[in-house]
Order: structure tokens, then sequence, then C-alpha cells
């Protein structure tokens, strides 16, 4: 009750002390609240059309008359390799970081995970996480909301068989420090998919545009070279999905590599390796401990 009195006061329609209607009448813009209501009967496209102009992903075929983004995330082919490269994702504990809208969070649960925890710090994409599972059903996942690399530093965080973070290492601003926690808090693989610092991308238009310096870094042992990259215009978009600072540091392909080596995780696997991706060269890497 203190929590929906809070709501209340703030909204003017409780006094701050008394529980007696606020002195001073809240005046609103014509159609501020109505515009908040529907009047359609209940259907998923009517949740999913709360973010409408914001999603990325696109539903699953079986769902194929829903309306949401463009990408296949529900189906993604990076997934199905990543299983083929550990023998499938059966019974394992899984710490998802940056879930985006539940794409991956839904194939590893149809995958037979027996968890993943899937957090997320941009707080409409967990929503939209949130809406994914109510449509889609996803009883191994649970969507957490927050920073997961205040999750990782915490000291009760747990272990997990496997981590996955695919299109999130490029967003960070100290990558080293994020794959030296998950390999902390993961006993058996870490699983990317990023993009990387190339210098002949560098160069072109794309890069330029982008990319502005380059800095010498060492944490926790580590020395390698990151390299800033601006979101520049992309920050005006609804459905931003990059982290939560206007830059990122992208590392280099062959110190990614060897940061996986340094922190304990020495065989590593690549696919899906896209030299001439439109927004840089990416690729997806399975690393194992030994």
């Amino acid at each position: 009750m203190k929590f929906l009195r809070r709501i209340a006061e703030k909204a003017g329609v409780l006094g701050s002390r008394t529980g007696s209607p606020a002195a001073t009448a809240i005046v609103r813009p014509a159609g501020a609240v109505n515009d908040h209501y529907l009047t359609s009967a209940p259907s998923d496209q009517n949740a999913i059309d709360i973010f409408a102009g914001e999603w990325s992903s696109k539903f699953p075929a079986s769902f194929a008359d829903l309306k949401a983004g463009a990408i296949p995330m529900f189906e993604d082919d990076r997934i199905h390799w990543f299983a083929s490269e550990i023998n499938g994702f059966q019974q394992q504990q899984v710490l998802e970081l940056g879930p985006l809208e539940g794409g991956h969070s839904y194939m590893l649960d149809r995958m037979g995970a027996q968890s993943v925890t899937a957090i997320e710090s941009n707080t409409h994409a967990y929503l939209r996480c949130l809406i994914a599972k109510e449509i889609l059903g996803m009883p191994s996942v649970r969507f957490l909301a927050g920073d997961f690399m205040a999750y990782l530093r915490g000291p009760d965080c747990p272990h997990y068989d496997i981590g996955l973070a695919s299109g999130v290492l490029y967003h960070m601003t100290n990558p080293v420090e994020m794959i030296s926690l998950l390999a902390e808090h993961c006993e058996k693989h870490l699983l990317f998919w990023t993009h990387h610092y190339d210098a002949v991308w560098a160069k072109t238009p794309a890069g330029q545009e982008h990319l502005t310096s380059a800095e010498s870094v060492e944490y926790a042992g580590f020395r390698c070279t990151l390299h800033r990259y601006e979101y520049n215009n992309a920050l005006d978009w609804g459905g931003f999905c990059g982290g939560p600072r206007p830059h990122c540091y992208w590392i280099e392909r062959e110190e990614l590599l060897a940061c996986l080596r340094f922190f304990g995780f020495p065989q590593i696997r690549i696919g899906c390796d896209d030299p001439n991706h439109p927004h840089g060269p990416a690729f997806a890497l399975v690393a194992s401990r030994a």
C-alpha cells in the first residue's frame, strides 16, 4: 500500500501527508490520459504496438501474422551454430547478457536449457522481452532489469555453465573487464557474436565516421589496444540498442582471442565469419575451458 500511495502522491491524486485529495488540481493536456488506453479487443499485436517502431526482432514463423521488427532473432542460425559446437544446451544453466527482445532466450528455452538468466539494462528492451515472453511462453527464462556488469561484479553473483553475449561485447566501454567477469562466473563455455576492430574497415567511410581514436589499456594483467567507436546519429532512434554511453570501445580480433585464452578459455572455435558486414567485420566464437 505504501508503494501505491507514493505513486498516487506523485500523480497528484492524494495529498502527500493526509491522503486527502490534492489541494491543487493537476491540469493535463486534452487526451493525455485516454491516449494510454486501448479500445480494441485484446491481442498480441496490441502488446507489441506499445513499442511500435522500436522492435528489431521478427517473431518466429509460426507467429508470422505478428508485425514487429525485421531481424530473425527468434530463428537465428548463430544460436544453432553455438549449439552444434557445445553438444546442445540441454540441462545447461545459461547467463545471457543483453537479450534485447528475448529472441535468443526463446531459442535456448526451446533447446532445453535448464535455466536462462537474461539481464537487460535498456528499460524499453526489457519490457519488450516481457511482451515476447507473454506471447511465446519461455518457462525456463527469467528476465532481469539492470546492469549485467554490476551483477557480475556483485559478491553474490552465482556461477553458470554457459555465458552468452551476442551483439554485446562491442557495446562495452571495457570489453576486457566483461570477458574477465564472464570467465570468473561461467564454468564451461563462453559464446560471443561480435563486431571487432579491423584496420582496413577503419579506413572506409563508415569506419571513419565512427572510429575516432585508439587507447592502450590494461585490466587484470591483460594489455591490449581498444578503439573508440562513436554511436553518432544512431542515438536518435527510439529503438537504439547500443550501450548506455554515447561511445564504446572495439577490440581487435586477435587480441579478443588472446584475451579469452588469458582468462582461462583456450579452446576457441570460430564461425559465422562476416568480414564484409555493413556495420563492421563480425564473427561468432565459442571459447571453452581446457
